[in-house]
């Protein structure tokens, strides 16, 4: 097997994980999922289960299964429906020619060849993914770097790291009045005090293990991203073992600009520091008084009273 380089870029909802997918989509050196890449499976549970739901976390897999069966075990709801019922699919108009059958057949072949551990599936989801996406806009090439995005999976860091020793984990923290007010445009949206627990479950074990780890994890503030892009991009471009490059200014979809709304890739409409502070404002007192309550220790933490437009909310 030879050596497969692997991005995982973890968020909360609503936290800009999706925007940074869009970013580094178009480098030269990347190979980024098309959409999120929900690895996980139904046969994952443990005392997490209920703050997450299973596509979004790190898989398990039984013992025995065929090569076709791991194929369908990974949840991978967002390409599945796309190619399974388009018209199903909140990216129907996404130009993306991806034969079904012939990802199979390289994910099948891929594992007879190197086995069925977790992390040979892990590998043949990606590598097939770009092995049948017939108009990706770059050839792949072996020293390429796999990227995928699902959120929250930062939680399962440990295991990642287990299956892949030199796997970079990026965590996207974002402050939780701008997050909170995107994650209330979903149609069935968190009660803001389940919304204020995971975000401290997230960012909290994300932290934690970014110390255990610090060459695989990282956290990397949104508010950094918005504020100036490309000192925000180089940061990355070290941590992740890439050159920078231009494209990384901007949020694209198989290296084409996204120019307006980054919808509906992403419930974060703009990668904007404009917007990520004027949306404070649509919240009511008693949204903000709770937010303080809930989130200003672990705030501090990531230094966002000294952020101009959260100052008045986490200055001591």
């Amino acid at each position: 097997m030879n050596n497969f380089n692997f991005v995982m870029i973890s968020a909360g909802f609503e936290h800009g994980g999706n925007v940074t997918h869009r970013h580094l989509d178009g480098h030269p050196n990347l190979l980024v999922y098309p959409f999120e890449s929900q690895l996980g499976n139904r046969n994952f549970n443990d005392f997490l289960a209920s703050v997450e739901r299973v596509q979004y976390r790190y898989p398990e897999f039984p013992e025995g299964l065929s090569p076709e069966e791991l194929y369908e075990q990974m949840i991978d709801e967002e390409m599945k429906t796309f190619l399974r019922k388009r018209n199903g699919s909140k990216f129907k108009e996404a130009d993306l020619v991806l034969d079904e059958q012939k990802r199979i057949d390289y994910f099948v072949k891929f594992l007879k060849d190197n086995g069925t551990s977790r992390k040979t599936v892990i590998e043949a989801f990606f590598r097939s993914t770009f092995y049948a996406w017939e108009n990706y806009y770059t050839e792949p090439k072996e020293d390429m770097t796999y990227v995928g995005y699902s959120p929250a999976i930062g939680i399962d860091a440990d295991r990642m790291v287990r299956d892949f020793p030199n796997i970079k984990i990026m965590h996207i923290v974002r402050n939780p009045f701008s997050a909170y007010r995107d994650t209330k445009r979903r149609p069935f949206p968190l009660p803001l005090n389940r919304y204020l627990i995971t975000w401290n479950i997230y960012h909290s074990t994300a932290e934690m293990y970014a110390k255990m780890y610090p060459q695989n994890v990282k956290i990397f503030r949104y508010e950094d991203l918005v504020a100036d892009k490309e000192k925000f991009m180089r940061a990355v471009s070290e941590f992740i073992g890439v050159d920078f490059n231009e494209s990384l200014l901007y949020p694209s979809w198989n290296s084409q600009e996204i120019k307006d709304m980054i919808a509906p890739w992403g419930t974060v409409l703009k990668s904007t520091e404009d917007y990520n502070k004027e949306i404070i404002g649509e919240l009511t007192v008693e949204e903000k008084n709770k937010i303080v309550a809930g989130t200003t220790a672990l705030a501090r933490h990531f230094d966002y009273q000294n952020i101009e437009y959260l100052r008045e909310y986490y200055a001591k």
